[in-house]
């Protein structure tokens, strides 16, 4: 298995990537009210007084320090939102008790990314026939800074595993325990394409809606297509 200090580090390159998420969570809107996390816990209390739901929209506060969120960025509830709704389930690079922001390098890459997922997770519902899922497509712009870079490992390394995440999830705990703020890796579902694993939102500078996407679900995901800008 690959070890921690094996990885070099990231230089601080300036990156343009993409993510999606569902269209019909709506963004949180609180992140993106306040200048900083003084602002928000002030507005945070007011809103909890007479807003039942805040804590479910907002999610696991407790997972994230308040320095963590870029608070004042453009789409600060967008790079935040993925370390306080954690998927209990796990990813490939967490075991399900912490969050992590995710990011391809290409739009295409994250469409390959989310429709592999979209396949697994769907497949395993009864009499599912036919669904239509809607998918907000986001650009971010984020610094590599400090990030481990997993891309150099061969794709035949078990942290690639189409299937089994056991041992990239033990290298994406050693990162975080390490304090580093992300890995680079080989896309598993767009060959020859990067991802990104973030541990932290910090490195986020902005990340914007651009687009909406459509899958159509027929016994497994039979199309995936724009059908509108941002």
């Amino acid at each position: 298995m690959v070890m921690l200090n094996q990885l070099a580090a990231l230089t601080g390159e300036q990156l343009q990537s993409y993510r999606l998420v569902n269209s019909k969570f709506p963004p949180i809107a609180l992140f993106d009210d306040v200048a900083g996390a003084d602002e928000f816990e002030v507005l945070y209390q007011i809103q909890a007084l007479t807003n039942p739901r805040l804590q479910n929209e907002l999610g696991r506060l407790e997972l994230i320090p308040r320095a963590e969120i870029p608070f004042g960025i453009p789409g600060c509830s967008y790079a935040t939102a993925p370390f306080t709704h954690v998927n209990p389930t796990g990813s490939r690079f967490s075991d399900g008790s912490y969050g992590m922001l995710y990011l391809a390098g290409t739009m295409d890459t994250a469409l390959a990314e989310v429709r592999h997922h979209q396949n697994l997770y769907w497949s395993k519902v009864q009499r599912l026939n036919y669904e239509r899922f809607v998918f907000r497509g986001l650009s971010c712009t984020f610094a590599d800074m400090g990030m481990k870079d997993a891309a150099s490992i061969p794709m035949a390394d078990p942290i690639y595993d189409p299937d089994d995440y056991t041992h990239a999830q033990r290298l994406g705990r050693a990162v975080k325990e390490a304090g580093n703020p992300g890995l680079r890796y080989s896309s598993v579902r767009s060959h020859g394409n990067y991802c990104w694993a973030l541990m932290t939102p910090r490195p986020v500078s902005s990340i914007v809606q651009t687009a909406h996407y459509e899958m159509i679900w027929n016994g497994q995901i039979t199309s995936v297509s724009k059908i509108s800008e941002a």
